[in-house]
């Protein structure tokens, strides 16, 4: 027996958050069946600041709540519909578990920067999340031509 409640769907991207293939991917989504958008921002923090400076661990969340205030809008067009926004731990692993434990998601949609330069396909991310038991689209940003 199908369930009448619309999918959940967690979005979680960075730096790629309001790029066409991120905003493609939710339109396609969306078009496909009832469902809700959450976006998820993991925190950006790097290296030791995380663990030396409260002042940088607060930039930190201004840069991810920077990115939802450019990112929401682009995604709720393209969802046809509110979009919510989350920010999480800088572990992107971590962020999307708790995101997932606390709220239930149904599918996520992982957005990620090309191959060469993302620290998130570097520790084969998309993989560990298909651990979680849920349906993950990779969605990979095109690099700038040469």
């Amino acid at each position: 027996m199908e369930s009448s409640e619309p999918a959940r769907v967690l979005i979680v991207a960075n730096r790629t958050a309001a790029t066409p293939a991120l905003i493609e991917a939710v339109r396609r989504r969306a078009a496909s069946g009832p469902c809700t958008f959450t976006l998820l921002v993991p925190h950006s923090w790097q290296g030791l600041s995380r663990l030396t400076s409260a002042e940088d661990s607060h930039s930190d969340a201004n840069e991810s709540d920077a990115v939802l205030e450019l990112a929401l809008p682009l995604l709720e067009d393209a969802a046809g519909g509110e979009v919510e926004g989350m920010t999480g731990d800088a572990d992107p692993l971590a962020a999307i578990q708790d995101a997932v434990n606390q709220r239930g998601f149904d599918e996520i949609i992982l957005s990620t920067l090309p191959a060469r330069v993302s620290r998130w396909l570097k520790v084969d991310l998309p993989s560990k999340l298909e651990g979680l038991g849920l349906q993950v689209t990779h969605v990979e940003a095109r690099a700038r031509p040469a």
